[in-house]
């Protein structure tokens, strides 16, 4: 690890590290969203693979509308621009899980990092990292991911009890070889989704913490839903076998349950 972690990323070095991988690698020091910022960029026709990356991001977004806020140099925050092929856009909701993949790739193979459905970046069960998608349109189709990868937060400075960093965990890492390692991922496991390639979603399978697990689910209109993860389907839906039958899910916070003496616990957990 670097003696200070938050130390500002080397663009140049990381563009040469790149080689010619992504068509624009944008970088600020402060924005509200690299999301929202790509999404202007792209209507006004950044070519497909910019990738902006930002070292403080003060309006940063979550699914379900919540915000977030990292101290400056405490995430990997970049949001990137695909312009996929029209056939793809009905495979949008597996583009998700297709970055969670990449960021697994991208970290030590022996950190226990795993994906929680549909693609939260967890440790056990503490959280490393969100990730956010958004069409800019589907006629002519263009697509933003956005993610944050918690690297050097402090205990004091989680934004909920249940997250946790890079430097939490004593996984080491020095900031542009982990942004290098990141986008490569990125740039791989995208164009696996892109592609229709079913590798992907049998690796996703392989690093996916939820399949196997007792889970609570809340769904849409806060109904509950308690079951075994049995699977992921070709659609990225998750498949729970509640006792009854195996329902398949789009949506919905999933909780994972841990025994102990009278029942189940539940571990925090996102939403897709």
């Amino acid at each position: 690890m670097s003696q200070d972690p938050r130390t500002p990323l080397n663009v140049t070095a990381l563009r040469r590290a790149l080689d010619g991988l992504y068509a624009r690698v944008e970088h600020v020091e402060t924005t509200g969203s690299t999301n929202s910022d790509l999404v202007a960029m792209a209507q006004q026709g950044a070519p497909a693979w910019t990738v902006l990356l930002a070292e403080h991001q003060t309006q940063g977004r979550g699914r379900m509308g919540r915000r977030y806020e990292a101290p400056t140099g405490a995430q990997l925050t970049l949001s990137l621009l695909l312009r996929p092929p029209q056939e793809a856009v009905q495979r949008l909701g597996l583009m998700p899980l297709a970055t969670g993949l990449a960021l697994v790739d991208a970290l030590p193979a022996d950190s226990g990092v795993a994906v929680k459905w549909p693609n939260d970046l967890i440790i056990e069960s503490r959280k490393l990292c969100g990730i956010l998608a958004e069409a800019v349109s589907l006629s002519d189709p263009a697509v933003v991911i956005g993610l944050g990868l918690n690297t050097s937060l402090r205990r004091e400075e989680l934004p909920v009890p249940h997250a946790t960093s890079l430097e939490l965990e004593g996984i080491e890492y020095e900031r542009n070889d982990l942004a290098a390692k990141v986008l490569k991922a990125l740039h791989h496991r995208l164009h696996q989704w892109q592609d229709n390639d079913p590798s992907m979603l049998d690796d996703y399978r392989a690093h996916c913490a939820t399949i196997g697990t007792e889970v609570r689910v809340i769904l849409p209109g806060d109904r509950e839903l308690l079951g075994t993860a049995v699977g992921v389907s070709d659609g990225g839906q998750l498949l729970v076998d509640t006792g009854d039958e195996v329902q398949e899910l789009s949506a919905g916070d999933v909780f994972h349950l841990r025994a102990q003496s009278g029942g189940y616990t539940a571990t925090e957990g996102g939403t897709r």
